[in-house]
């Protein structure tokens, strides 16, 4: 399905969302410890949360642009809803011409692949180099839980299908008008991707909140799929000054449609831009 839509500086920026996703509450964690996080927990008030996964298509001077891929057909049919957005938009895979990654997270990048074969044939893929470099670490395959080495099987994957058209990136200009920003914590390369315009911008964080009604107001709140709490935590506040601070409108892997962030005497919280 198709969502929301702006103009930003050069490009027209479409969410697409490519499905839901559910946990139960006690994925919850808090960097102040066990009472805060059962706080957290009772804050929410449900058994369950339910997020969007998104993803966000440009168009521009370029041709298209994704940012991030969704889940594509690795997630059953509840997901992968962004390849039909993607037709209802009028664009085909052979059209897409860059993806740039905020993290090698399935529900991010798995929707680059087709079995073995790459969804998008003639698409570059930029991704932050610190997640190409630890996802491709045996050492910190390792010494990861089975359940949680799915960023592991997606950059091998990624790295074998797409080869050469993998473009390892760090901070600053990827794109003409699109700046990548390290927000590191959810995982060490996790990065956010700013979308310049004259007298708009918007940054796409990713996954630096999941939770657009409770994280804001209070940063501490995370999720046990961040792989570096105590830093995610410092990014997610840092970002929500940012964007505050700047104006930015703001778009995320997990939050409904795009928004502006606001402060608030302790926190922050986000407003329907």
């Amino acid at each position: 399905m198709t969502g929301h839509s702006l103009r930003i500086g050069q490009y027209d920026v479409t969410l697409l969302l490519d499905g839901l996703f559910e946990a139960p509450a006690d994925v919850l964690i808090h960097a102040d410890g066990d009472a805060a996080r059962q706080h957290a927990i009772e804050s929410w008030g449900k058994p369950t949360l339910q997020v969007d996964v998104n993803c966000f298509l440009l168009r521009g001077p370029a041709g298209a642009i994704l940012i991030d891929a969704g889940t594509g057909t690795s997630w059953g049919p509840k997901y992968g809803h962004a390849r039909s957005a993607l037709r209802d938009a009028g664009i085909t895979p052979g059209e897409i011409r860059s993806v740039v990654l905020t993290h090698i997270h399935g529900d991010h990048a798995l929707g680059l692949l087709d079995g073995d074969e790459a969804y998008f044939p003639h698409a570059e893929v930029f991704v932050p180099g610190g997640d190409i470099a630890f996802f491709s670490d045996p050492a910190a395959r390792e010494a990861m839980p089975e359940a949680r080495r799915g960023g592991f099987k997606a950059a091998e994957q990624l790295l074998r299908v797409y080869g050469s058209r993998v473009k390892r990136i760090e901070a600053g200009e990827v794109l003409p008008g699109i700046e990548a920003l390290p927000l590191p914590g959810h995982t060490p390369g996790h990065t956010g991707y700013l979308v310049r315009g004259g007298d708009k911008s918007l940054l796409c964080w990713g996954d630096t909140l999941h939770l657009g009604d409770l994280q804001p107001g209070d940063p501490k709140i995370g999720l046990t799929y961040d792989l570096d709490p105590e830093l995610a935590a410092r990014t997610r506040r840092a970002a929500l000054e940012d964007a505050a601070r700047e104006g930015w409108i703001i778009g995320g892997g997990h939050i409904t449609g795009f928004g502006r962030v606001q402060r608030k005497p302790n926190g922050y919280r986000i407003l329907p831009a």
